[in-house]
């Protein structure tokens, strides 16, 4: 059985905040195994004041469709006040944090990069930095195991909300893990405290640990999702659909020029194991193409170890905008506070992907771009490994 951070903290390290008023950043992945939200649970603790709530990217109750800011508000169970960190701010302003002993994060992340909510906590550090506030990281596992590491590091000129520091596309690596190489490999210097999981190993997938499954964010409704999204996502860079406005989000793909046969074919000549591509038609209800007939394909995950999403992720974009050149397109700024580069750079972490893209480049020339980072990078993420194999 796997005792999340929450659990560990309120059952045996509540003298961690004992005597302390707490900001928390929550959503609603905030929950204990017999889903208790935290906002609860520390509410209800005579010997600890709850201050003040954070809202990650989609708020607090995760309402907000993508790249939708959100304002500040209240909680209407509690009545504290809610204040919004994918707003006209993401980064802890000091009146935020006045009166405040610890900040406490506690939110359920996906282990790909692109997902914001390491970098609402790693902004949540470097305020808490600066105020001297403690910040407290309750551990939760890295869904998509914390073995498989993949994908190439972010150039400096790239960084941003969706990859502030140079980690790759799939870090495997827990949040609580996340914050102790941010804070000591580049400098953050904040008070960290990280409650750590027991019983969660590195090979576990979620579906292993016995913990119920919430929705993270609208569109990663399942598992298999959070599976598929470190190289569906970079659909978003595209004019391409990723399959929001429909049950399955970046499990299916397409657009109403798509031939899904055509392209099952294409990606079926590819080395991309694990996964299988069976071409259908979609309509999405909102978003890219809503309302009209997208032809694509799904993907079906037939042997999750050895599946590779980036690599799958680049092959559907290389494989689209070979098939129907004159129809794809990149897509343009603005996309996550990137007002400038084009948002497929921004997914990347570079700009010699796209060209690569452009010149329909092998995969294997795409991966092999980023093996020496990629190297250097499991040498310090070593360092930062709290839990077994």
């Amino acid at each position: 059985m796997v005792a999340i951070g929450l659990e560990r903290l309120l059952d045996v390290e509540i003298d961690r905040v004992r005597g302390k008023t707490i900001g928390l950043i929550a959503n609603p992945t905030t929950v204990d195994r017999q889903l208790r939200h935290g906002i609860d649970l520390f509410h209800a603790k005579s010997d600890l004041e709850l201050a003040v709530l954070f809202g990650p990217e989609h708020g607090l109750r995760a309402t907000a469709q993508d790249l939708i800011e959100v304002d500040d508000g209240s909680d209407p169970i509690t009545g504290l006040p809610v204040r919004s960190l994918y707003g006209p701010t993401r980064v802890p302003t000091q009146e935020m944090l006045a009166g405040l002993d610890a900040m406490v994060f506690d939110v359920q992340d996906v282990g790909s990069r692109y997902y914001t909510y390491i970098w609402t906590m790693a902004h949540a550090m470097e305020a808490c930095a600066r105020d001297n506030v403690e910040l407290i990281v309750l551990d939760r596992p890295n869904p998509i195991d914390g073995l498989h590491v993949e994908g190439n590091l972010i150039e400096g000129a790239h960084l941003s909300f969706v990859g502030l520091y140079p980690i790759p596309n799939r870090h495997g690596m827990t949040a609580g893990e996340i914050a102790s190489l941010v804070n000591n490999e580049f400098g953050v210097g904040c008070r960290l405290t990280v409650i750590k999981m027991d019983g969660w190993k590195r090979s576990h997938w979620f579906d292993d640990t016995g913990l119920p499954w919430v929705l993270p964010s609208p569109n990663m409704p399942t598992l298999d999702t959070a599976i598929v999204y470190p190289g569906a996502c970079l659909l978003e860079g595209t004019n391409l659909s990723e399959g929001r406005g429909t049950t399955r989000p970046f499990e299916m793909m397409g657009a109403p020029w798509i031939d899904g046969n055509e392209l099952s074919r294409a990606l079926a000549e590819e080395d991309l194991p694990g996964v299988v591509f069976r071409p259908l038609c979609f309509e999405p209800t909102f978003q890219k193409f809503a309302g009209q007939r997208c032809g694509g394909v799904q993907q079906h995950i037939v042997d999750r170890d050895s599946y590779r999403p980036l690599r799958t992720g680049y092959a559907l974009i290389r494989a689209a905008r070979r098939l129907w050149p004159e129809e794809f397109q990149w897509r343009p700024p603005p996309y996550e506070y990137e007002l400038e580069r084009p948002a497929i750079d921004i997914l990347a972490g570079n700009s010699s992907i796209r060209a690569q893209l452009e010149a329909d480049a092998p995969l294997r020339e795409i991966e092999e771009s980023w093996q020496v980072d990629l190297v250097r990078f499991k040498e310090i993420r070593e360092r930062y490994l709290v839990y077994d194999e």
